[in-house]
């Protein structure tokens, strides 16, 4: 018995002069509707049915037509048809940006300020863009970007972050996230509508970890206001930072956007 290939390869193309093949019901016709010759017709259909592994056409009267097995070949070919559109159609908003994956790494203040709000948004007017949020920062988020795990990353300008000139990467900016100077509720400064960042020079600080993008841009801050401060503590978590404020461990600056809409009792910015 003759054994069936478990793949099957078929030229769509091939389909569609079938398809008019039966619509026309002679190969001349068929020819004429496809700017073919009938040879090349004839021999599109036989590679058709080499490849299918079944006859598609057979001897009627001094013509040919279709055998029960090109009949439902035909129907699969409407589904092939239609999924084919579906795909052009998916692909073209894909283009639009209604379709497809997107991941997106952000370190956390910017997923609840940023993302979240924009991932709320994109829920409802985009409903098959299907969105992944990574918590992550500088520098590794760049690395990530680079090898493809996030297609787009959310972080802060500081001096040891990409180039701006660098062509690895599309840069869109959002906004500016100004820094607050916070200190204890019962600071001497903090009964102050404004403080200059001079004033606290001489206080304890408490800082991100070295090398991170916080860190590099509150030492720029202070080096730009002529002193160069003690750091005490160093924390990457915000509410980590409010918590040593509060107790009186020493100052820090903090993100607008870190900033809670209620500050704990303890701390004034």
């Amino acid at each position: 018995m003759e054994q069936f290939s478990q793949t099957l390869t078929i030229d769509i193309r091939r389909l569609r002069v079938l398809r008019e093949l039966h619509a026309r019901g002679t190969v001349g016709a068929t020819a004429g509707a496809l700017n073919l010759t009938a040879s090349a017709v004839s021999q599109q259909i036989a590679c058709l049915s080499r490849e299918a592994g079944v006859p598609l056409l057979m001897p009627h009267g001094r013509g040919v037509r279709l055998t029960p097995q090109a009949m439902l070949l035909l129907e699969h070919a409407a589904a092939i048809d239609v999924q084919l559109q579906r795909a052009l159609a998916d692909l073209a908003a894909f283009d639009q940006g209604s379709v497809g994956q997107v991941t997106i790494g952000a370190f956390a203040t910017a997923i609840t300020g940023i993302v979240l709000p924009a991932l709320v948004r994109l829920r409802r007017e985009r409903p098959r863009l299907r969105l992944s949020i990574v918590e992550t920062e500088a520098p590794e988020c760049f690395t990530q970007l680079d090898t493809g795990d996030l297609d787009m990353v959310i972080t802060v300008d500081y001096r040891s972050g990409p180039d701006r000139g660098d062509t690895r990467y599309h840069r869109k900016e959002l906004l500016d996230d100004p820094f607050l100077a916070a200190v204890a509720g019962d600071h001497p400064l903090a009964a102050k509508p404004r403080v200059e960042l001079k004033d606290l020079a001489t206080e304890p600080w408490i800082m991100g970890a070295m090398r991170g993008p916080c860190h590099e841009a509150g030492m720029a801050a202070c080096t730009a206001a002529g002193f160069s401060p003690g750091i005490i503590h160093q924390a990457n978590d915000w509410s980590a930072v409010f918590a040593l404020v509060a107790e009186g461990c020493g100052v820090a600056l903090i993100p607008r956007m870190a900033v809670p809409c209620a500050l704990p009792p303890a701390v004034a910015s």
